[in-house]
C-alpha cells in the first residue's frame, strides 16, 4: 500500500522529496496525511490541483486524506516566497470560503462514505482561536530554537532577497511555528503522521515533524511535490485574466477547458500524468499515438476532457467542446443560441464591439449602418458596399446582401449579432 502510493507519485512526476522511512510507515497500516489550503478566496485555483491530486491518489491507495483549511494561517503571511502578507478574514467569510472549498474538493475526494479512509476537512482556526500568545510561546515556541528557524531556506531566501528595507516581519518569521503546531495538533487529535505539500513547503513541514519529535514524542513524515512550471517559462495556472479558478463563476468551464487545450506538447505530456487518474498504460499509449499524429492534439484533448469533467461535469465539458467548435459549425445559427451569455462573450473575447440603442435597432437597421455608418466596423460606407457586393459579409455566419435588414430574429441572447467579413474578421453588435 505504501509502496504503491510513492510509486504512483514517482512515475507521475509528482514526487519531489520524501523523508526516509515513509514507504515502510505507509505499508504497515492505513495512515492519515494532510495538505493545507489557503481560504482567502471562496474558490481554489489550478495551482492547488497538484496537492489536491496528492490527496486523491492517497485516498485511492487506501489511506485517509485530511484537507486542512488554514483559517488561522490564512490570516498571516507565509514566507515561502510570497512577499506580501494576507488580509484578516472575519469568521463568517472564512466559514463561507471553507464550505465552497470543501464542495470543490469533493469532486476529487470522498468525504461522504462510511469507509475508514473517508476524507476529513478541518480548519486550524478552530484550535488556534482560543490559543493565547503567552500559551503559544510557552507550549510551542520554547521547543524550537531561532537558529533552527533561521536555517530554513524559506526564511533565508526571504531575508536575503528583500528588495526593500522592511525586512521580514515577526508574523511571517513565526509562520513555520504555527504551521508546525498544526501538524502536532493533527498528530495528536487525528493520528495524522504525514504532511504533504509543494516543495516550497519543506521547511514548514519539517518544523512540524520536529515539534512532533520534541513535544509529541512521536514521528512525523514529509512528502512534497514539485512546483509545476510551463515549458515556455511562463507561470503555470495563470491566464491573461489572472488565476484559472475551479469556480465556474470565476473562470467559465469554456475558458477552463481552453487553458488545458492550449497546452504545448511538452506540457501536455507532463500534465496528463499529474492532473488525471488515467493509468500508466493508457497514458503511454496516448503519448505514443500523439507523437505519430501531433497535429490531432490527442494529448491536449484528452487532458482537457478529463480535468474539465472532473472539476465541472461531463455536460459542462461537452458544452465547452461545442463552444470551441462553434465558429466552424455548419448549424452555427442554432448552436450559437444555445450558449449562455458568459460563454458567448468568452468565445468572442477580444472581438471588436459596438453598441446601438434598442430604439435605433427597432427602427430597422440596414447593413451599411450596421457595418460602417453606426459602428465604424469598416472604414467607410463605400467599403461596406464593396464588401457586400463581393458577397463577403455574413450575419451570424449566413451571407447577406446590401438590402438585408437586421431584425430581432438575428439576436443572440436577445442582444448580440455577429457580423463577419470573410472567414476571419468578426464584429459584435450589441443592442442595449
Amino acid at each position: 500500500m505504501g509502496k504503491r502510493f510513492v510509486e504512483e507519485l514517482t512515475w507521475r512526476g509528482m514526487l519531489h522529496d520524501s523523508m526516509p522511512g515513509v514507504e515502510g510507515h505507509l505499508a504497515e497500516a492505513m495512515r492519515s496525511a494532510y495538505v493545507g489550503f489557503d481560504p482567502t478566496a471562496d474558490s481554489l485555483h489550478i495551482g492547488n490541483l497538484v496537492p489536491i491530486m496528492l490527496l486523491a491518489h492517497y485516498q485511492r491507495c487506501g489511506h485517509k486524506p485530511v484537507a486542512l483549511v488554514g483559517g488561522a494561517t490564512g490570516m498571516i503571511g507565509d514566507p515561502s516566497g510570497k512577499s506580501s502578507e494576507r488580509n484578516l478574514l472575519n469568521e463568517k467569510t472564512l466559514r463561507h470560503n471553507q464550505e465552497a472549498i470543501k464542495n470543490q474538493l469533493s469532486h476529487f475526494l470522498d468525504f461522504e462514505s462510511n469507509a475508514d479512509n473517508a476524507a476529513v476537512l478541518v480548519n486550524n482556526y478552530d484550535w488556534m482561536k482560543e490559543f493565547s500568545f503567552l500559551e503559544f510561546i510557552r507550549d510551542v515556541g520554547k521547543h524550537i530554537t531561532v537558529n533552527y528557524m533561521m536555517a530554513k531556506d524559506s526564511v533565508k531566501n526571504r531575508i536575503s532577497s528583500e528588495s526593500s528595507n522592511d525586512g521580514m516581519s515577526f508574523t511571517e518569521f513565526t509562520y513555520q511555528l504555527v504551521q508546525g503546531y498544526d501538524f502536532l495538533h493533527l498528530f495528536r487529535a487525528n493520528s495524522c503522521s504525514i504532511q504533504m505539500g509543494g516543495s516550497d513547503q519543506w521547511g514548514n513541514i519539517t518544523t512540524g515533524t520536529e515539534l512532533i519529535r520534541r513535544v509529541g514524542g512521536g514521528k512525523g513524515y514529509a512528502i512534497t511535490c514539485p512546483l509545476i512550471t510551463k515549458s515556455d517559462g511562463s507561470k503555470f495556472g495563470k491566464s491573461e485574466g489572472g488565476n484559472v479558478w475551479l469556480d465556474a463563476n470565476r473562470t467559465s468551464p469554456y475558458k477552463f477547458y481552453q487553458y488545458w487545450l492550449n497546452s504545448s506538447d511538452e506540457d501536455a505530456e507532463k500534465y496528463i500524468k499529474i492532473f488525471t487518474f488515467l493509468t500508466q498504460e493508457a497514458i503511454e499509449k496516448l503519448i505514443s499515438e500523439h507523437s505519430e499524429m501531433p497535429h490531432l492534439r490527442l494529448l491536449q484533448k484528452r487532458l482537457a476532457e478529463e480535468i474539465t469533467t472532473m472539476v465541472h461535469s461531463k455536460e459542462e465539458f461537452e458544452n465547452a467542446v461545442k463552444a470551441s467548435q462553434i465558429l466552424f459549425s455548419k448549424s452555427f445559427k442554432e448552436d450559437i443560441k444555445t450558449l449562455d451569455e458568459k460563454t458567448f462573450l468568452d468565445v468572442f473575447e477580444g472581438v471588436k464591439q459596438a453598441e446601438i440603442s434598442q430604439s435605433e435597432f427597432e427602427e430597422g437597421m440596414d447593413m451599411i449602418a450596421a457595418l460602417a455608418a453606426k459602428t465604424n466596423f469598416l472604414n467607410s460606407n463605400g467599403d461596406a458596399r464593396r464588401a457586400l457586393k463581393e458577397n463577403a459579409i455574413a450575419v451570424n455566419k449566413e451571407k447577406v446582401k446590401e438590402d438585408y435588414k437586421l431584425s430581432s430574429e438575428d439576436l443572440i441572447n436577445d442582444k448580440y449579432i455577429i457580423l463577419s467579413r470573410g472567414k476571419k474578421t468578426n464584429f459584435i453588435l450589441k443592442v442595449i
